[in-house]
């Protein structure tokens, strides 16, 4: 049997480029079946981090039309509160309701002097109204809330009435090589979140205001802040976390041709103590503002050039706060350290990885859900809570 079987089989022709043209053809198919499945994941996953998620916008729409239903006078009396340069002034840019609510709900959770504490939230005219309603039915304490639309402010930008729009913090994900190592494919990559241009108006916006903590809207506080009052700062104007990995020298490609120290250490917001009698007495914000014609003269990449005039902007004015002030990375890290997590004061969630959305890491999200209210009627018909 075993003869005429391999006798037979001897008797069929084969040809081995036929076989080997099919299987690389079935091998062709396969990659591009996989190139097309990965493309399709990525930007499923782009979109699922730039999308407002459907329980987010329906919180915001019921709010809005809430909003104008209401009968009640919602402009509350603070204003001898807002304009006080003697209490704990806060700023938040935010276009999001329930990120900005946690952050004031566990900033005044861990303050020790609940009164002094007062919150200017800076939106845009889509979530006024809904972020006014919002804040007026939540309370947060002794606290005070201020919500500003940023496209109402009258302010005067390069001796000309322009019309404002908000922008948010802008993260960068910066690859350099690392110049301690021997081997030149060593790269680093460092995460850093940076101050927009709607920022350089704080000093316009809260002219009365001598110092101000910027809060970004992606953190949770877990410390009484009261202490980044009382830094001495001596000359420098901007209190904040330093990311000493990456230096100028490492992004000298996309900075312009003026002088600058190449050992100067970058830095990141979050949470910032900011000199507001210092800014204006430096210009600041007319030093940004050239910085960012001389960039775009120089047809540089647009993405970066946030970025790079803000690091020259505050070059050699950075108070470096203590590494416990703010532990970052828990919007990228799945390998964030829990003991370290619950000693840091703020915890920031940079990266594109949230804790509002579907895509956050699950680990982490316990320490931003717990700052919001479960019994709230519009979380729950919107099923933010689930």
């Amino acid at each position: 049997m075993m003869e005429a079987a391999i006798a037979k089989a001897k008797s069929c022709p084969v040809d081995c480029n036929n076989i080997d043209k099919k299987f690389r053809q079935l091998v062709d198919l396969t990659e591009d079946e996989a190139n097309f499945h990965m493309k399709q994941s990525a930007f499923l996953y782009k979109l699922a981090v730039q999308t407002m998620p459907k329980s987010l916008h329906c919180l915001s729409m019921r709010l809005t039309v809430e909003y104008f239903r209401s009968s009640f006078d919602i402009e509350q009396a603070l204003v001898k509160k807002f304009v006080n340069p003697d209490l704990y002034h806060y700023v938040i840019f935010s276009r999001n309701i329930l990120a900005s609510s946690v952050v004031i709900n566990s900033t005044v959770q861990h303050a020790k002097e609940g009164e002094k504490q007062v919150f200017h939230l800076l939106t845009d005219t889509e979530n006024y109204f809904a972020m006014k309603l919002w804040f007026f039915r939540n309370k947060y304490g002794d606290a005070a809330v201020q919500v500003l639309n940023i496209e109402d402010l009258k302010l005067y930008n390069h001796h000309k009435v322009a019309p404002l729009h908000l922008s948010l913090p802008e993260e960068f994900h910066v690859s350099f090589r690392r110049v301690d190592k021997l081997s030149s494919t060593q790269f680093r990559t460092q995460y850093l979140s940076m101050f927009s241009h709607s920022h350089y108006l704080l000093p316009k916006i809260f002219h009365s205001l001598e110092k101000v903590v910027v809060l970004d809207d992606d953190i949770i506080v877990q410390r009484d802040l009261s202490a980044l009052w009382n830094l001495d700062m001596g000359e420098k104007v901007n209190g904040a976390m330093q990311a000493c990995g990456l230096k100028l020298l490492h992004l000298r490609s996309y900075l312009p041709s003026n002088t600058f120290d190449e050992n100067s250490c970058a830095w990141t917001s979050g949470v910032n103590i900011i000199d507001l009698s210092r800014w204006r007495a430096r210009n600041l914000t007319e030093a940004y503002q050239r910085l960012v014609q001389e960039i775009n003269k120089e047809e540089r990449l647009s993405r970066t050039t946030t970025l790079s005039a803000s690091l020259l902007t505050f070059e050699g004015l950075i108070f470096a706060l203590e590494d416990n002030w703010m532990l970052s990375g828990l919007g990228y890290n799945y390998g964030m350290d829990l003991e370290a997590l619950k000693t840091a004061a703020v915890l920031h969630f940079d990266g594109s990885m949230k804790p509002w959305l579907e895509l956050g890491i699950p680990k982490y999200k316990n320490f931003w859900r717990k700052f919001l209210n479960p019994q709230d009627q519009f979380l729950n018909d919107c099923n933010v809570n689930q």
